[in-house]
């Protein structure tokens, strides 16, 4: 059950990110991606997941340190928990991107591998997207 709900953490999120990477002009996309919704059936998941191990997850996020984490991660459900936050989080930060990029005038050809970097790699993505905001509010600034 454990392997099921961690690909089904990603399963659920896949066409969120498909539409904004793959259908970027179409209506609904925007209107998809301006709700937090889409972040709730990936955190039932994380539920689920999380609440066979809900001891050792206390104790992760009351006294965090390095060993404490590691020992929850060696969990199949404790990493699995962790998955799912992680996909719910990455998601959440991919629409807030799309509907930057849109409100700044960046073309769906750049926005997409942004997006798709966000997925593999959140941190890289996040850092590169905000990089070019930044730059395009520099450029707004001095036009």
């Amino acid at each position: 059950m454990t392997a099921f709900l961690f690909e089904l953490s990603f399963f659920l999120a896949a066409p969120v990110w498909l539409l904004m990477i793959l259908a970027p002009n179409w209506s609904w996309t925007s209107r998809v991606a301006a709700s937090p919704l889409t972040v709730v059936p990936i955190l039932l998941v994380y539920l689920g997941l999380a609440a066979p191990v809900l001891p050792e997850l206390w104790t992760a996020v009351r006294e965090p340190d390095l060993d404490t984490f590691r020992d929850l991660t060696a969990l199949a459900d404790g990493a699995g928990a962790i998955w799912a936050q992680v996909i719910a989080w990455d998601l959440l930060i991919g629409q807030w991107m799309f509907l930057e990029s849109r409100r700044l005038g960046l073309h769906p050809l750049l926005t997409g591998p942004l997006l798709v970097l966000t997925i593999l790699l959140s941190p890289v993505g996040l850092l590169v997207f905000l990089t070019l905001r930044w730059a395009k509010s520099r450029s707004a600034a001095d036009a």
